[in-house]
């Protein structure tokens, strides 16, 4: 199949929804091997293009401290995917994409308080193992700025570094001749996002005029703010429909698509609401780690079953060993509420409060799936449920499709790439 531009998809996005076929493409957040093979299984099946979306804590290179998810960098990430896809026989478009590029995107660069030099250094070399590694999209995310916490950042200063990190972007890949790639740019971040239909404008002129002056492309895609925001394993926004239909018509006046992010955990009017207000992509991403960290606890309740009927020797300690690295990664810290995000390690390991526990495992078990004591574990776990015919992978990966599924249903994603094939013939 002749891979199509992201570019292009997107143009033939803001076509169908003239003529009232439109979709919402799914960004999904690449949370393990298993999140990946679910993806393109769905994909093949549905005929939908997808985007595969990393942040740089889940994937990056390795002199930059490498990535939580399987220890992928650029290159093992796009062999992975490349790897799942020929192994069942993948013949859709899958697009690889860095959600939240830039400086003090990874969390130790933020918390060392880096400086703005050595910070865009360092975003810029993530750049470049991107293009290299051939990545479709980049997100230009210049707003997580240690220095003006809590504060507004200018949009002065995100629309210089934006045009100054695409500009270093496209010379990169043109010294290299490579195909062109797309860009996103915005945030949902209330500070420096752009949360009012002024200020997307705004930022969209202002984007537009700079980018002309130095010849350079105009983004995939803006981000806006829908009103979404997910909090622990739940969205605890309310979608402003009004707002994110404004917002899709001034992106597609200037060809460009509406993005919207944290989309996890959406009920089905939401997602229905997608189609009429003209959202071209959601990225949802959290909520895939969740459901496979509850995949693996429903399989262990089964092995618990098969011990109790003395049908195996011994259960795999999968629960346990995921709940003690969830809570040591101190991941959980981002998604949690009020002062629990305040609690030290100890205070929750040795803690009786059993309501917490199941919370952060719930949250952040999935930033420790490439632990060596928890894959020591999930191996465990499968074995014994092979013994007595349950394909403890098979299931897992089934599980992760439910929630992407229903997504792809509520957005019209089906036949969504032999409708823009057409357009484009």
């Amino acid at each position: 199949m002749i891979k199509l531009p992201i570019k292009t998809v997107v143009e033939g996005l803001l076509e169908l929804q003239e003529s009232g076929q439109s979709a919402t493409l799914l960004g999904i957040g690449p949370m393990s091997k298993n999140c990946v093979q679910a993806t393109l299984e769905l994909s093949k099946e549905d005929d939908y293009p997808v985007m595969f979306i990393a942040s740089r804590n889940q994937v990056d290179a390795d002199e930059l401290g490498g990535g939580y998810v399987n220890g992928w960098n650029q290159f093992t990430f796009a062999q992975a995917v490349e790897e799942v896809a020929t192994e069942i026989g993948y013949d859709n478009l899958y697009y690889l994409c860095r959600d939240h590029g830039g400086p003090w995107q990874r969390d130790k660069e933020r918390n060392d308080h880096l400086s703005v030099d050595t910070a865009m250094e360092l975003g810029k070399k993530s750049y470049i193992a991107d293009i290299e590694a051939g990545f479709d999209l980049l997100m230009i995310d210049p707003t997580k700025d240690p220095f003006e916490i809590g504060k507004v950042i200018p949009l002065e200063v995100v629309l210089e570094r934006t045009v100054d990190l695409i500009e270093f972007c496209e010379i990169e890949r043109k010294k290299r001749n490579l195909p062109e790639i797309g860009y996103e740019v915005g945030t949902e971040e209330t500070n420096g996002g752009l949360t009012s239909t002024e200020t997307y404008e705004t930022f969209i002129l202002k984007l537009k005029e700079e980018l002309e002056k130095k010849n350079l492309p105009m983004p995939t895609f803006i981000v806006g703010q829908t009103g979404t925001l997910t909090r622990k394993t739940e969205q605890v926004g309310t979608f402003n429909f009004k707002n994110a239909y404004e917002l899709a018509q001034m992106a597609k006046r200037y060809g460009v698509g509406l993005k919207e992010h944290n989309g996890d955990y959406l009920d089905d009017v939401t997602l229905l609401e997608h189609i009429p207000s003209e959202i071209t992509a959601t990225n949802v991403a959290p909520q895939y780690g969740t459901e496979e960290t509850r995949a693996y606890l429903n399989l262990a309740a089964v092995e618990n079953r098969l011990l109790e009927n003395k049908l195996i020797e011994e259960a795999s300690n999968i629960r346990e060993t995921l709940l003690i690295h969830a809570i040591e990664c101190e991941r959980w810290r981002k998604w949690m509420v009020g002062d629990q995000k305040d609690l030290t390690v100890n205070q929750i390991l040795n803690s009786e409060d059993i309501d917490l526990q199941e919370d952060i495992l719930d949250i952040a078990g999935h930033y420790t799936f490439n632990d060596k004591e928890v894959k020591k574990e999930i191996e465990k776990l499968y074995s014994n449920l092979k013994k007595h015919n349950i394909d403890g992978r098979r299931y897992v990966i089934d599980h992760i499709k439910r929630p992407i599924r229903d997504y792809a249903e509520c957005y019209n994603l089906r036949g969504v790439t032999t409708r823009i094939k057409k357009i484009e013939a």
